[in-house]
Protein backbone atom coordinates (compact mmCIF):
# COMPACT_ATOMS: atom_id res chain seq x y z
CA UNK A 1 0.00 0.00 0.00
CA UNK A 2 1.45 3.45 -0.91
CA UNK A 3 2.41 5.88 1.81
CA UNK A 4 -0.04 8.62 2.59
CA UNK A 5 1.11 12.14 1.72
CA UNK A 6 1.56 13.09 5.40
CA UNK A 7 3.68 9.99 6.04
CA UNK A 8 5.78 10.63 2.96
CA UNK A 9 6.26 14.30 3.88
CA UNK A 10 7.35 13.36 7.42
CA UNK A 11 9.85 10.83 6.05
CA UNK A 12 11.14 13.41 3.54
CA UNK A 13 11.53 16.10 6.22
CA UNK A 14 13.47 13.63 8.39
CA UNK A 15 16.04 12.88 5.68
CA UNK A 16 19.51 13.93 6.77
CA UNK A 17 22.81 13.17 5.07
CA UNK A 18 25.27 11.47 7.39
CA UNK A 19 28.30 11.53 5.12
CA UNK A 20 31.69 12.75 6.29
CA UNK A 21 32.27 16.50 6.41
CA UNK A 22 35.86 17.48 7.11
CA UNK A 23 37.09 20.91 8.17
CA UNK A 24 39.02 23.03 5.63
CA UNK A 25 42.27 22.34 7.51
CA UNK A 26 42.27 18.86 5.93
CA UNK A 27 43.35 20.48 2.65
CA UNK A 28 46.94 21.09 3.70
CA UNK A 29 48.76 23.67 1.54
CA UNK A 30 51.99 22.12 2.82
CA UNK A 31 51.37 19.36 0.27
CA UNK A 32 51.97 21.84 -2.57
CA UNK A 33 55.41 21.81 -4.17
CA UNK A 34 57.06 24.35 -6.44
CA UNK A 35 60.32 24.23 -8.35
CA UNK A 36 62.61 26.66 -10.18
CA UNK A 37 61.43 28.20 -13.43
CA UNK A 38 64.24 28.50 -15.97
CA UNK A 39 62.62 31.43 -17.82
CA UNK A 40 61.68 34.05 -15.22
CA UNK A 41 61.96 36.83 -17.81
CA UNK A 42 59.28 35.20 -19.97
CA UNK A 43 55.68 36.35 -19.96
CA UNK A 44 54.43 32.83 -20.79
CA UNK A 45 51.11 31.87 -19.20
CA UNK A 46 50.59 28.44 -17.68
CA UNK A 47 47.05 27.00 -17.66
CA UNK A 48 45.89 24.10 -15.49
CA UNK A 49 42.38 22.70 -15.34
CA UNK A 50 40.44 19.78 -13.96
CA UNK A 51 36.79 18.87 -14.16
CA UNK A 52 37.15 16.62 -11.12
CA UNK A 53 37.06 19.16 -8.28
CA UNK A 54 34.73 18.23 -5.44
CA UNK A 55 34.00 19.57 -1.99
CA UNK A 56 30.85 19.39 0.12
CA UNK A 57 28.34 21.88 1.43
CA UNK A 58 29.31 22.61 5.05
CA UNK A 59 25.66 22.53 6.15
CA UNK A 60 24.17 19.59 4.25
CA UNK A 61 27.25 17.53 3.45
CA UNK A 62 25.99 17.17 -0.13
CA UNK A 63 28.69 17.25 -2.82
CA UNK A 64 29.54 20.20 -5.01
CA UNK A 65 31.20 19.31 -8.33
CA UNK A 66 33.13 21.82 -10.36
CA UNK A 67 35.65 22.56 -13.04
CA UNK A 68 38.65 24.39 -11.69
CA UNK A 69 40.89 26.41 -14.01
CA UNK A 70 44.11 28.16 -12.98
CA UNK A 71 45.98 30.49 -15.30
CA UNK A 72 49.23 32.05 -14.09
CA UNK A 73 52.34 33.86 -15.22
CA UNK A 74 55.19 32.44 -13.16
CA UNK A 75 57.98 34.52 -11.73
CA UNK A 76 60.73 32.25 -10.41
CA UNK A 77 58.72 29.14 -9.43
CA UNK A 78 56.36 26.67 -11.11
CA UNK A 79 53.69 24.53 -9.47
CA UNK A 80 54.44 20.81 -9.43
CA UNK A 81 51.33 19.20 -10.95
CA UNK A 82 51.14 15.98 -8.94
CA UNK A 83 51.23 17.99 -5.71
CA UNK A 84 48.43 20.24 -7.04
CA UNK A 85 46.33 17.16 -7.85
CA UNK A 86 46.84 15.70 -4.36
CA UNK A 87 46.09 19.07 -2.74
CA UNK A 88 42.83 19.40 -4.70
CA UNK A 89 41.83 15.79 -3.93
CA UNK A 90 42.04 16.66 -0.23
CA UNK A 91 38.93 18.84 -0.68
CA UNK A 92 36.76 15.80 -1.47
CA UNK A 93 34.99 15.79 1.93
CA UNK A 94 35.81 19.34 3.03
CA UNK A 95 32.78 21.35 4.07
CA UNK A 96 33.38 24.74 2.47
CA UNK A 97 31.17 27.24 0.68
CA UNK A 98 31.91 27.65 -3.00
CA UNK A 99 33.17 31.23 -2.83
CA UNK A 100 35.50 30.39 0.06
CA UNK A 101 36.92 27.35 -1.77
CA UNK A 102 37.98 29.46 -4.77
CA UNK A 103 39.65 32.13 -2.66
CA UNK A 104 41.35 29.64 -0.32
CA UNK A 105 42.78 27.60 -3.21
CA UNK A 106 44.02 30.73 -4.98
CA UNK A 107 45.77 31.98 -1.85
CA UNK A 108 47.41 28.61 -1.22
CA UNK A 109 48.66 28.34 -4.81
CA UNK A 110 49.98 31.91 -4.76
CA UNK A 111 51.80 31.27 -1.48
CA UNK A 112 53.44 28.20 -3.00
CA UNK A 113 54.76 29.65 -6.27
CA UNK A 114 54.62 33.46 -5.87
CA UNK A 115 53.57 34.16 -9.47
CA UNK A 116 53.43 37.51 -11.20
CA UNK A 117 49.71 36.95 -11.86
CA UNK A 118 47.21 34.18 -11.24
CA UNK A 119 43.51 33.80 -11.98
CA UNK A 120 41.41 30.94 -10.65
CA UNK A 121 37.95 30.07 -11.93
CA UNK A 122 35.78 27.53 -10.14
CA UNK A 123 32.75 26.71 -12.26
CA UNK A 124 30.31 24.55 -10.30
CA UNK A 125 27.65 22.24 -11.67
CA UNK A 126 24.17 23.65 -10.98
CA UNK A 127 22.70 22.70 -7.63
CA UNK A 128 19.11 23.43 -6.79
CA UNK A 129 18.74 25.03 -10.21
CA UNK A 130 21.43 27.65 -9.52
CA UNK A 131 24.73 27.77 -11.39
CA UNK A 132 27.65 29.34 -9.56
CA UNK A 133 31.00 30.40 -10.99
CA UNK A 134 33.60 32.06 -8.80
CA UNK A 135 36.59 33.94 -10.18
CA UNK A 136 39.43 35.11 -7.96
CA UNK A 137 42.63 36.78 -9.07
CA UNK A 138 46.05 37.82 -7.83
CA UNK A 139 48.52 40.31 -9.27
CA UNK A 140 51.84 40.80 -7.49
CA UNK A 141 51.49 44.57 -7.97
CA UNK A 142 47.86 44.82 -6.82
CA UNK A 143 47.23 41.86 -4.50
CA UNK A 144 44.09 39.73 -4.42
CA UNK A 145 40.68 40.44 -5.95
CA UNK A 146 37.58 38.31 -6.35
CA UNK A 147 34.25 38.36 -8.10
CA UNK A 148 31.62 35.65 -8.16
CA UNK A 149 28.72 35.31 -10.53
CA UNK A 150 25.71 33.09 -10.29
Amino acid sequence: MPHRYDDLKARYDALDWKGPVDSPEVADPGALISFAYDYPDSDAEVALDTDEFTAVCPWTGLPDFGTLTVRYVPDRLLLELKSVKYYLLAYRNVGIVQEHAANRILRDLVACCKPRRMKLTLDYKPRGGIHTMVEAAYDNTKGFSAAGTA
